[in-house]
């Protein structure tokens, strides 16, 4: 009776989770009047692409489109996930692996970071931005994303390396084996699904942010996904139905993301690693 409670409860919160999801999707496929109806309905009566249509063929501003501003999206995303993960492998590395001055402090650091509220970093991030030359380039969003994620990046992987067996690097050092081939061969697959857990947070935290990419930024064509979807807000009225087909795209690359690498995510770290 209590697995059947909590079965129960478990897909009421599922389904609660999942609504909003739907609703979007759902929304997307209406026509306006069905959108604007005062008897709204779960499931469109009259499906339709046209909003989709409207998205991927026309232009948001004069001169770009929604592809423009995917492409901008998709460089920034990618480069935080790629260098969040080759610096953060490197430096939980170091701290899980060696001894050295402040190595506390440094890891103390790390947490207190994550504290500070990012609204509150936005004009010294500005100012420096400013003073290395990089305002309204797609660089200061990777270099501003990259310093958000790395703290959370480098404190998760050093558990991942902490809990690699030293006695597998030993092994390999006596078999012949170079520092940076172990690190290739031996450290760098185990560790694979924590590096797979931290680019996904990176990768999130690049693909959502709206207030770096739209403070940071100020030509129209090189703006992100997150600023291009408030052009569909209005003064006197709202596009929902294009808002609704542009979050349901701009959702996908999210899950496409995900279902690539979760299968990494949820293997053992050393399984099999260590003959019993």
């Amino acid at each position: 009776m209590k697995k059947v409670a909590l079965n129960c409860a478990g897909l009421l919160v599922a389904l609660f989770a999942a609504f909003p999801v739907y609703w979007m999707i759902a929304t997307s496929l209406k026509p306006n009047e069905e959108i604007f109806s005062t008897t709204p309905r779960p499931v469109p009566a009259e499906p339709t692409l046209a909003h989709y249509r409207e998205i991927l063929t026309g232009n948001l501003i004069p001169g770009v489109t929604f592809a423009d501003f995917f492409l901008n999206s998709v460089i920034v995303a990618v480069s935080t996930v790629v260098l969040s993960g080759l610096v953060a492998l490197l430096a939980a590395t170091a701290v899980a692996r060696f001894r050295f001055t402040l190595r506390t402090s440094f890891l103390i650091m790390l947490l207190v970071v994550q504290m500070i509220p990012l609204e509150a970093l936005v004009i010294p991030l500005f100012l420096m931005i400013q003073r290395l030359g990089l305002y309204n380039t797609l660089p200061s969003l990777i270099l501003t994303y990259l310093g958000f994620s790395l703290p959370f990046a480098i404190w998760m992987l050093r558990g991942f390396v902490a809990a690699v067996p030293k006695e597998l690097e030993e092994a390999a050092a006596i078999d012949g084996a170079s520092r940076a081939q172990t690190f290739r061969r031996i450290l760098f697959p185990l560790v694979a699904p924590g590096l797979v857990a931290t680019s996904i947070f990176s990768f999130i935290t690049a693909w959502n942010e709206l207030i770096f990419a739209l403070t940071f930024v100020n030509d129209q064509d090189r703006y992100t996904l997150p600023v291009a979807m408030t052009f569909f807000f209005g003064r006197d009225d709202t596009a929902w139905g294009s808002v609704m087909a542009a979050s349901t795209l701009f959702t996908l690359p999210v899950i496409v993301f995900f279902l690539l690498v979760q299968r990494r995510m949820v293997s053992g770290l050393v399984a099999g690693a260590v003959k019993g």
